[in-house]
Formats: structure tokens, C-alpha cells, sequence
């Protein structure tokens, strides 16, 4: 079996129920031994469902409307009349597709069991953590992304694949749209954003299927989006769990409340989106498992991922070894080994040491003499990341793709 640190634990939860358990069997063995949807709606913030396995399960409005879109030949007028449509107050340009516009209208209202004070509780949280939140949700989820086959392969071979430092800022724009008090609110960008990438879902999902390097089910199925949604939700409480970052019970059902909308208005289904973090943790251990694994494209989108991050570090330089190092730690042993992150024998156990230590300091719970000088090159990383995803976010455009990756 392969070495189960607790970081791989950090991702599944459990050693044996979810990432651990790769270490002996394929992603697809892991899934024909759990065969099914055996996580109960009661769970969700519905309450019930309709009992339907999100692995077969898609998008059965925006999809037929895309297709549609496509077939008439209007997506560039479409991504010309949305380029400026930008906050969540804003009235719909003249000119769209009325089937179009009937479409956003229905799908920019927030759900009714959203909880405004708990949204302003995600906000407040957001701003109070955001550097740990940018390094688990663009950093860690990141990398956990390229170890997701159907993910990695999704992205690969779409448009977004051949530039992949636009793809990840385009990604990232919830990131930045989601921390304002007001996100989801009257001059806030987050529904907006949220919208037109549920409709860059559609696209993709239409497309892939006529290149010649996808097979198997379409892509980005509710269950898809499900574990990509994990890979920032629950493993980044996880991971500030783990971190002893300090979070009331406010802080904590404020941020689950945020992800919880994000995800309603991408797309997923109420009978799927969990209503608690035990919930949560409960079906990370189902989805998580069965759904990562090793590709070729993965290693590839992983490799120029890593440089990009080394190149935001060391402006002029390559410092590698330092991101592949806390790559590695972000993820654990296994997830890394499938990502072709080579090991670093001296920084890997110091990152391992000095990050925890980073955070404790951070949050007030060791003096200034216990961090170590390593800590303060990681901390330094972070800043520099944290700042250019964020004000990438505020210049970048969601737009709907028209073709896959070129060549």
C-alpha cells in the first residue's frame, strides 16, 4: 500500500474509506466497489431528492440551450452582448436570444434558503482567512484537480487546455467575486460570474464530445462538479481544521453557506449540495475516491501549473524545488506521485514542519522565536499568490468557448 500521510487522510477524512484506499485499487475498481449513490438526501440542503445518481445526472436546461446556441451559430454574439454584463444588479443586455435571456433570469436568482447573515458571516471569513482559503481552494484544489481523470482530460481538451495560465485565472474569478460583503448581492459580481459559468459548462460539455480525444460519458456530470466542489469546500475546512486555524461556529456555517450558493447557482442540484460539514465529509468520502487517479494530462497540466507558481514566486527565476515541495505537502504523498511532483528529500520535510508552525503563529498561538526562517519564504510565496490570483480575478472575463483545444 502506498504511504498514507496525514495529509492524504486530510483529503478523504478517512485512511481506508477514501484516498488511502487508492493505494490498492484503480479509480475504476474504487468505483465498481461502491456502485450506486448511496449518500442520503436527507443531508442536503433540499432535505430530499429524487434519488438519482449524480454520475449520470447533467445540466437539462442549460445543456439543450447551449446545443441550441451553437447549432444557430450565435455564440460569438452571445460573448460579445454578455463581455460587459458584470454585476449582479445589472439588467440584461439588449439583443440576447430570448431563450437565453429567459434562461439567466431564472438562473441568476438566488436560492430561498439562502440566509443573508450567513452569507455576510462568509464574507467577513473570507477577508479574515483569505490567505489560507487561496492556498487551499486555488493552490491545494489545484493540484488536486490534476489528479481528477475526468477533470484533468476535460480541461486538457477544451480551449481553455492551451493556455492553461488564462484557464486558471478564468477559473479564480469566483475567488475574487465571492469575497465582497456584497457578493451575492445588488452591485456584487458573484451571480454573474457564477451564471456565465454554468453556461461555459454547457459549452464544454457540448463540445468535447466532438473531439476526437474524449470518450466515455459526457463530461462535467453533476457528480463531476460535485467533487470539484469538494476539492474546495471540504478539503479546505479540512485543511484549516487540521491547521488549528481559529473559526467560530459562525465563521464556520457563514463559509459553508457561500459554497453552498456557489454551487446551487453553477449548476448543482439542492438534492445533491450538502446542508452541513458532516454531511459534507460524509459524501467527500464517497466521490473523492472513486474519481482520482493518475493521467497523462494531469502530469502535463500539473508541470506548467508548478511553473507558473514558481514564476509568480521568483519573478526572473525558476524556484521550483520550494513549490513542488509544499506542493507535495498541500496534497500529500499519493496525489503528489500521481501529479509527477518530484520529491524534494531536504525541503520536503522542512515545509512539512514549518508551514503548521507558520499558521500557529499566525493565529496567535506561538511566539515569533518558534517560526522558522523557512516559514517566512513560504509566507512570502503565499502573499505573492494570493495577490495576482485575486487581482486577476478582477481583470478577467468569463467568455463561452467555441471550439476545443486547438491542434
Amino acid at each position: 500500500m502506498a504511504d498514507l500521510s496525514r495529509r492524504d487522510m486530510l483529503i478523504s477524512g478517512t485512511a481506508l474509506g477514501a484516498l488511502g484506499a487508492l493505494g490498492m485499487a484503480s479509480p475504476a475498481q474504487a468505483a465498481s466497489q461502491s456502485d450506486g449513490w448511496t449518500w442520503p438526501a436527507s443531508g442536503s440542503v433540499a432535505g430530499s431528492g429524487s434519488g438519482a445518481d449524480p454520475r449520470w445526472v447533467w445540466d437539462d436546461v442549460a445543456d439543450p440551450l447551449l446545443a441550441s446556441l451553437f447549432d444557430r451559430g450565435l455564440i460569438p454574439e452571445v460573448n460579445r452582448l454578455l463581455y460587459d454584463w458584470n454585476r449582479n444588479d445589472q439588467p440584461l443586455p439588449a439583443g440576447l436570444p430570448e431563450d437565453l435571456r429567459a434562461f439567466i433570469e431564472q438562473a441568476r436568482q438566488l436560492p430561498s434558503w439562502v440566509d443573508p447573515a450567513k452569507l455576510d458571516a462568509g464574507a467577513r471569513f473570507h477577508v479574515l482567512k483569505g490567505n489560507y482559503i487561496v492556498v487551499l481552494t486555488i493552490v491545494g484544489a489545484g493540484m488536486l484537480a490534476t489528479a481528477i481523470p475526468k477533470e484533468a482530460r476535460s480541461v486538457y481538451y477544451s480551449a481553455g487546455g492551451a493556455d492553461l495560465k488564462d484557464r486558471v485565472a478564468k477559473t479564480n474569478i469566483l475567488a475574487y467575486a465571492v469575497r465582497p460583503q456584497n457578493a451575492w448581492s445588488a452591485g456584487g459580481t458573484a451571480v454573474v460570474e457564477a451564471v456565465k459559468t454554468r453556461l461555459v459548462h454547457a459549452a464544454v460539455r457540448h463540445l468535447l464530445q466532438s473531439s476526437p480525444h474524449w470518450s466515455g460519458p459526457i463530461p462535467i456530470s453533476q457528480e463531476d462538479m460535485l467533487v470539484t466542489w469538494h476539492t474546495l469546500a471540504t478539503y479546505s475546512m479540512r485543511g484549516m481544521r487540521e491547521w488549528n486555524v481559529r473559526i467560530s461556529s459562525a465563521e464556520s456555517t457563514g463559509y459553508l453557506q457561500s459554497l453552498q450558493v456557489m454551487g446551487h447557482m453553477l449548476g448543482i442540484r439542492d438534492e445533491f449540495l450538502p446542508a452541513t460539514w458532516d454531511s459534507s465529509y460524509a459524501q467527500s468520502d464517497i466521490v473523492l475516491p472513486r474519481n482520482m487517479g493518475p493521467t497523462s494530462e494531469g502530469v502535463e497540466l500539473n508541470a506548467i501549473l508548478r511553473n507558473m507558481l514558481a514564476e509568480l514566486t521568483s519573478p526572473g527565476s525558476i524556484d521550483k524545488p520550494l513549490v513542488n515541495a509544499f506542493s507535495r505537502y498541500l496534497t500529500g504523498n499519493q496525489v503528489a506521485d500521481w501529479n509527477g511532483i518530484p520529491r524534494q528529500p531536504l525541503l520536503d520535510p522542512v515545509v512539512k514542519a514549518a508551514w503548521p508552525l507558520l499558521v500557529r503563529f499566525r493565529e496567535g498561538l506561538i511566539g515569533l522565536p518558534l517560526v522558522p526562517a523557512t516559514a517566512w519564504l513560504l509566507d512570502e510565496m503565499i502573499k505573492k499568490w494570493t495577490t495576482y490570483y485575486l487581482t486577476k480575478g478582477a481583470q478577467t472575463k468569463i467568455v463561452i468557448p467555441t471550439g476545443n483545444r486547438p491542434s
